[in-house]
């Protein structure tokens, strides 16, 4: 059976200065990327439905909703949020975040899908942080949990930042679930907290990163049990990333990937991933490190 991808061209084309940090270019590349893999027609590529305002006041504030839906955000939060305002990041945000919900709603029917956007974790209730506007995880989780289609959803942040939107978010809503395993002396500063945290050291190497994320899998699910887990599947956790500070090797990144996408298998629990942050100037480099959750994918899912 196929494995649903959702994915939109105008995750790329967004216009951004020259001299700006994200790496706008990497969605596309991987899109081409994962079409040369063996097996790759396996993947089914749809594109997303956008996200409605009402989707979006599940988990934020409708004065912020409105305000960045509309233009009228002030400098001061434009600048934290990391992009410059325009029509197009409204288009591209509401289909990022469109496109976690469609993957978690195909999760739950099917047992697995993937999205080629996603894991917006630093997206306050009322603020957006890090490049991330609208916390899509949360958003697709709680929109599960109102339609009644499950009760509980665990929200597995790989990402090496903490998820700390993600963890503010879920001290509101008890039925999502935040754990977030991340490198302690990185971004933010200021932590929150998650339902679980797991804060590795700088440096830290393959076999200690495996094994927590082994154990928090297992904890997480004995203590919570989803019905549903959203999976971000940050790339920058690898060594060379310039924002990571973890020495994750491309082989820990795939084994990771492997295992998360095995775990839920092997427990039968629904599980959408979402790409999460990278961020190198070699971007054919970044491609291959985000590339490895696609390989693992197909590992389990062909």
């Amino acid at each position: 059976m196929s494995v649903i991808c959702y994915y939109h061209p105008c995750y790329s084309t967004l216009d951004l200065p020259a001299t700006h940090r994200f790496p706008i270019k990497k969605y596309r590349l991987l899109f081409e990327a994962i079409k040369t893999l063996d097996d790759s027609n396996h993947f089914q590529f749809q594109l997303p439905t956008p996200a409605t305002s009402q989707q979006l006041l599940l988990c934020h504030s409708s004065e912020y909703v409105m305000q960045f839906l509309t233009g009228e955000l002030d400098s001061k939060a434009i600048r934290k949020m990391g992009f410059p305002w325009s029509k197009e990041l409204v288009e591209r945000t509401c289909l990022s975040v469109g496109a976690s919900i469609n993957a978690a709603q195909i999760a739950l029917k099917y047992g697995f899908s993937l999205q080629l956007s996603g894991g917006y974790h630093h997206a306050f209730t009322d603020f957006g942080s890090g490049f991330c506007i609208f916390n899509d995880l949360a958003i697709a989780a709680a929109h599960c949990i109102e339609l009644g289609l499950v009760e509980r959803v665990l929200i597995f942040d790989c990402d090496v930042h903490q998820g700390d939107g993600t963890a503010q978010i879920s001290q509101q809503q008890s039925n999502i679930i935040s754990c977030s395993i991340h490198c302690e002396q990185n971004f933010p500063a200021k932590k929150q907290q998650s339902d679980l945290d797991f804060a590795l050291n700088k440096g830290c190497t393959d076999d200690e990163y495996l094994s927590t994320v082994q154990q928090a899998l297992t904890l997480a699910t004995r203590l919570y049990q989803p019905d549903l887990i959203l999976y971000n599947a940050g790339a920058d956790i690898f060594a060379q990333d310039e924002l990571g500070y973890l020495n994750i090797s491309l082989e820990g990144v795939y084994q990771r990937d492997l295992a998360v996408i095995g775990f839920c298998q092997a427990q039968s629990i629904p599980l959408a991933c979402a790409i999460g942050g990278g961020y190198m100037r070699d971007i054919n480099q970044l491609v291959n490190v985000h590339l490895q959750l696609f390989k693992a994918a197909l590992q389990y899912h062909k």
